[in-house]
């Protein structure tokens, strides 16, 4: 559940333009300053989750993407649930924002959390109006059920890396002329891991991990967007030494809808009627998802004039009302005339009085503004 309704750059403390770069400083600052370890304020905890969330939306582009459009009820229809750190030490939390050794640690390899997995699935305009329930296929490193992600034969276990002595890194030290130093890398005995497999699991040839296919089952909520992402937690690729599993990222591609567009939620269509009908009035029919919808159009309609049906749009993410379906009315002027045709045109313009197109000229310049924006 997220720790915070409060806007993620006033808890950073960040402008809404504000780089990556700076985002990353302001986090390391404010988790310095308000970790529980450090500070004496009584809501220290608290104030810090509010900071690890921020950050953990803000530092990701397709988080904060969202966020930035639909704020915190686009996120949580995305499925984004804030990562429950254990703050009982802070160079725990730097790690997993950051990778390890921001600190330089010296307690040797701990179980990591498997890397994020990306899928997509494709939807219907009629599938954003209800909501719907799909599927998606993904290839995952799932654990090694044969050696519970050990790498080690049944029976037997990793023995720690005589090389690093199990801290999974190694030291190299060198002399130069301004004095000595001192560079740290992964153990290249043990890849870092801080132990070696002696006797490999025969299932997964040592690597603790296999790869699978998988069919993740997902609630497409109504109202989504094109582009969002429903995060599917646990269901990424297996951690390493008894880690936790990354998420899914499920890329949501909502399929065009042929005679639509789509204007946050509401939907906008264009019908062509002659200029006889436009006159006289008549009922046209308009593709919408849920059903077709006769529109009446009074007598007297305008090019350009736009009739409004309620409630025939897309719910919203928010609050599940729904828009509207506004139609434009496109009005046809005839481009070849018999003679005969024009002769009677020219007629029915001489008895037609100038009263009878008076009508509200500022509308129409509206929008026809309208029209250009």
């Amino acid at each position: 559940m997220a720790a915070t309704g409060r806007d993620y750059y006033e808890v950073l403390r960040v402008s809404r333009d504000a780089s990556d770069a700076d985002v990353k400083k302001a986090f390391r600052g404010l988790a310095r300053e308000l970790h529980p370890d450090v500070s004496d304020a009584p809501d220290a905890e608290h104030q810090f989750r509010e900071v690890a969330e921020a950050y953990e939306v803000l530092s990701d582009p397709d988080r904060r993407q969202t966020y930035d459009r639909y704020g915190h009820a686009g996120l949580r229809s995305g499925g984004f649930q804030p990562t429950d750190f254990d703050l009982g030490n802070l160079s725990d939390i730097f790690a997993a924002f950051f990778g390890d050794g921001i600190f330089g640690s010296a307690r040797g390899p701990r179980p990591t959390r498997g890397p994020d997995v990306a899928g997509g699935v494709e939807v219907t305009l009629e599938d954003v109006l209800t909501g719907v329930k799909t599927s998606v296929d993904v290839r995952v490193a799932a654990v090694c059920e044969g050696c519970a992600g050990s790498g080690a034969k049944p029976g037997t276990s990793p023995i720690t890396c005589p090389a690093c002595r199990g801290a999974g890194r190694v030291q190299h030290v060198s002399q130069s002329v301004f004095g000595q130093f001192v560079r740290t890398s992964g153990c290249p005995s043990c890849d870092g891991s801080g132990q070696v497999v002696e006797h490999p699991c025969e299932t997964c040839d040592g690597a603790g991990r296999l790869p699978v296919d998988r069919t993740l089952e997902l609630d497409v909520p109504a109202g989504i967007h094109d582009g969002q992402r429903i995060r599917l937690r646990g269901q990424g690729h297996g951690g390493e030494l008894g880690g936790p599993s990354g998420d899914a990222f499920v890329q949501v591609r909502v399929r065009p809808f042929d005679g639509l567009e789509r204007d946050g939620d509401d939907l906008v269509a264009v019908t062509s009627v002659t200029m006889i009908d436009a006159a006289l009035g008549t009922t046209v029919r308009v593709k919408a998802p849920g059903g077709e919808v006769d529109l009446d159009l009074p007598p007297g309609t305008q090019p350009g004039e736009v009739s409004v049906v309620k409630g025939r749009g897309l719910p919203s993410l928010q609050t599940g009302r729904r828009g509207n379906l506004r139609v434009h009315v496109a009005v046809q002027v005839p481009r070849r005339l018999t003679p005969e045709q024009r002769a009677q045109l020219l007629r029915l313009g001489g008895e037609i009085d100038v009263d009878a197109y008076a009508g509200d000229d500022d509308g129409f310049f509206q929008r026809l503004k309208s029209a250009f924006r």
